[in-house]
């Protein structure tokens, strides 16, 4: 299932708005013999670019997928009646799918034809890889991650509103990946009076994401054309949801990270930290919006990964892990 995960990482960008699915072949020997991950819309499902490859020697194998094979026809034949004209024998499964269409069928469509399947396989591993599609699925919203970039102390301007560049080259190259790996990216208003950015992907292999302004832009604003909302952010995400976007950027400012993060719209933040200090009580902060008036109110979550990213720090945080208030 490790090898199916790092095969469909490959798939990421190119699979979508389908999940990147990777999928392995093992004989009935138990040795691989053939391996495939998602294709571009309209393309094979992982499942069956790997038992074509695989080919007549599939017959009494095993299949590892980090996807529960689909059940119905959709741009594509069911991947379940792919594997079981295949003549494999047993089946392993990372998470079931909860697209409604699918849940569960796939996986008693092969059960019912005599195939041995086991679920639940490197869950956690392959859940972290396809949180956006899960967390889509589930909710009817997209994925959001917010980015940030400070310095040691947390400054993410000078106070003359100066920011370019905190992060280095590194750090801005992987945040151009992450906004490849997002179908829509949102700002402030504030923002874009202030930096004036793009927000397209260029040192990346990708398209650019559907741009968003939480307010208005000027009309010669560089992130035009854009969408721009007015309403309240839940109904954002619930319009993205329904247009099938699985994954959200969110890149500022201060502002809007925190009214998300109060109304527990933030699944993930990701926080590049530069090897530089502000210093002073001037400067703007990471996060804006009213805060913790004392240290029982913080909110807790949880470090997921720390990595050093060229000569900054990357550290991704989940803030719904943990609690509000200190643990007694």
């Amino acid at each position: 299932m490790a090898l199916a995960v790092e095969v469909a990482r490959g798939a990421r960008i190119a699979a979508r708005p389908n999940p990147w699915v990777g999928a392995i072949v093992l004989d009935a020997g138990g040795s691989v013999i053939a391996e495939g991950a998602t294709e571009p819309v309209g393309g094979r499902h992982a499942e069956v670019v790997a038992l074509e490859v695989a080919g007549d020697r599939a017959r009494g194998g095993t299949l590892a997928v980090t996807l529960e094979p689909c059940s119905h026809h959709g741009r594509t034949p069911p991947c379940a009646e792919a594997v079981i004209a295949a003549g494999i024998a047993r089946v392993l499964v990372g998470v079931e799918d909860p697209d409604p269409r699918v849940s569960g069928q796939g996986i008693g469509q092969l059960r019912e034809a005599g195939i041995e399947v086991t679920s639940g396989v490197a869950t956690e591993l392959v859940s972290e890889q396809l949180a956006p599609y899960l967390h889509q699925r589930r909710t009817g919203r997209p994925y959001v991650i917010a980015k940030m970039a400070a310095t040691l102390d947390g400054r993410t301007a000078a106070p003359d509103g100066t920011s370019n560049w905190i992060s280095g080259q590194e750090a801005r190259r992987e945040v151009h990946r992450l906004r490849a790996e997002s179908d829509a990216v949102l700002v402030g208003a504030g923002t874009v009076r202030a930096d004036n950015p793009r927000l397209t992907v260029r040192d990346a292999v990708g398209c650019d994401p559907l741009r968003i302004v939480l307010g208005t832009a000027p009309d010669d604003a560089e992130i035009r054309p854009c969408l721009e909302w007015t309403d309240a952010p839940e109904a954002l995400l619930d319009h993205l949801g329904a247009e099938g976007h699985l994954q959200l950027l969110v890149e500022g400012g201060a502002e809007t990270i925190g009214t998300l993060l109060e109304r527990d719209l933030v699944d993930r933040l990701v926080v590049y930290l530069a090897p530089s200090i502000h210093g002073g009580s001037a400067g703007y902060h990471l996060v804006g919006g009213v805060g913790a008036t004392t240290i029982a109110e913080l909110r807790r979550g949880r470090f997921i990964d720390v990595r050093r990213v060229g000569e900054d720090i990357r550290v991704e945080f989940d803030p719904r892990s943990g609690s509000f208030g200190e643990e007694r």
